[in-house]
């Protein structure tokens, strides 16, 4: 299981718990907090009425009064009021009033009149000077039907003379604590899912950086040319630009001690050679002879000028991930400036040269290192090409890349070597004189060539050699 996935579900679950929590807690509040606020509404109600009754109470004209006619008009009352989205059409409130020992004067509903009601909790508590309240099932199989019971006492100065009770059935509040639940509920599953979708961004962002990492590490470890990933500033950007450092380091001291072996086994045979040649010059000899050893110093230097010169510009390359600038170069007048620059050693050698490149292509990519490698490629084919053969230059564009093909006119490659033609220091005897080269042009031009995100390929053609150059069309 990916971190990003294991970072979710550990979310996903802290989320999905948390939000149970908070979602069960407060929807368990919402029943009591409605009824609360209703009973505390049936307590101003309840106390306004025992001020309105207590005058009619104390001359015990209650019943003859105009509040029994009122009491069943207000039952009567349909008042169709909106009520946040919902409709009332009837009045709910059961009002009863019982004198001091709890005998029923006057209800609302006319059902209980006479009837002893001292045992109640509302009237019995109110009656002892106490906070009456009570709550009672109508029908006791059916936990839905219970009313509230609120009462005030009616007092004459500090005697209570009788209770009024107002009641209120718990059914006619249900559709309102439904709709705060329905719609708590859809806020929460809403904000459950928008934590949810903040999570898995998060997790899905926090996954892809780090494999962006581990691709990075593992594309180093293989000895691939890649670009530390670009991070955010935060920890994520300081391991990348750690990871970096790292590479950088290791892959610098693995390089010096590579170029190092490298370096000393090629520098032995030139250096041999100017060591011989300069202790027989000590000796008498013919003048011919002391030319010839004098020509073969001169050889030799000019060769370790050339390995340390080519060595450089390929050191230059090999520690670079990327490209400093791109800029579109015609390809057309690089290969006529390169063309002009060797046409003494054309001429000299009686080559014969065909090129054919549109003027539209651009390559696209540093100047110097596409010059340096084109150049490289020239100067292989016309060390390889017999006295008046011929060299093609042609370029194309296919597919979202360009295409230069060098051909030139030569022995075909040993099988053994074309595989290694582009490594380090690896070369072939050149026809005239048999000597070998550096053997590190071949290899910078594959190292610009990658650098550039392109390739090169070398192959045996028809009475020649092929070497071809892709690189990116933009």
């Amino acid at each position: 299981m990916s971190l990003g996935i294991r970072i979710f579900a550990v979310y996903f679950l802290f989320v999905g718990l948390a939000s149970w929590f908070v979602l069960n807690t407060v929807m368990e509040e919402i029943r009591p907090g409605v009824r609360q606020s209703t009973e505390e509404t049936l307590v101003d109600t309840a106390n306004l009425l025992a001020e309105i009754l207590r005058d009619d109470v104390r001359s015990g004209n209650l019943a003859q009064s105009q509040l029994p006619e009122l009491l069943e008009a207000y039952g009567r009352r349909q008042p169709q009021a909106n009520i946040w989205g919902l409709t009332k059409s009837q009045v709910n409130h059961r009002i009863y009033v019982t004198d001091a020992f709890g005998r029923v004067l006057l209800d609302s509903s006319g059902r209980a009149v006479g009837q002893d009601y001292s045992r109640w909790n509302d009237v019995y508590l109110t009656l002892r000077g106490d906070y009456g309240a009570r709550s009672t099932r109508e029908d006791p199989d059916n936990p839905d039907s219970s009313v509230m019971y609120v009462a005030a006492p009616i007092l004459d100065r500090e005697e209570i003379i009788g209770v009024v009770s107002v009641a209120k059935p718990n059914q006619t509040l249900q559709p309102y604590i439904d709709r705060s639940q329905r719609r708590l509920m859809w806020l929460g599953v809403g904000l459950v899912v928008l934590g949810l979708l903040v999570g898995a961004l998060l997790s899905w962002w926090l996954g892809r950086s780090l494999g962006k990492l581990t691709q990075y590490a593992q594309a180093v470890s293989a000895g691939q040319r890649v670009e530390p990933p670009k991070m955010s500033d935060g920890e994520l950007g300081q391991l990348a630009l750690a990871l970096e450092q790292m590479r950088s380091e290791l892959e610098g001291k693995n390089y010096v001690e590579r170029y190092v072996h490298t370096l000393t086994h090629e520098l032995k045979s030139p250096l041999a050679a100017i060591r011989g040649a300069a202790e027989l010059l000590d000796s008498e000899m013919p003048a011919d002879q002391r030319r010839r050893f004098i020509s073969n110093i001169q050889q030799e230097t000019s060769r370790l000028q050339q390995l340390s010169e080519r060595l450089l510009h390929l050191v230059q390359v090999e520690q670079r991930q990327g490209l400093e600038e791109r800029e579109a170069i015609p390809l057309a007048h690089l290969v006529e400036e390169l063309l002009q620059a060797r046409q003494a050693r054309i001429t000299a050698g009686g080559f014969s040269v065909e090129w054919a490149v549109e003027d539209t292509l651009r390559l696209y990519g540093e100047r110097f290192l596409l010059n340096q490698a084109l150049a490289n490629l020239l100067d292989n084919a016309l060390d390889f090409t017999p006295q008046g053969g011929l060299l093609r230059i042609g370029a194309g564009r296919c597919e979202g890349w360009i295409e230069i093909c060098l051909y030139n006119q030569a022995e075909a490659i040993p099988e053994y070597a074309l595989a290694r033609l582009t490594e380090r220091f690896y070369s072939l005897p050149r026809p005239s004189g048999g000597r070998k080269s550096t053997g590190l042009g071949l290899n910078f031009v594959k190292e610009v060539a990658e650098l550039h995100g392109g390739e090169l390929t070398i192959a045996n053609v028809e009475r020649g050699v092929e070497v071809r150059l892709t690189l990116p069309a933009d």
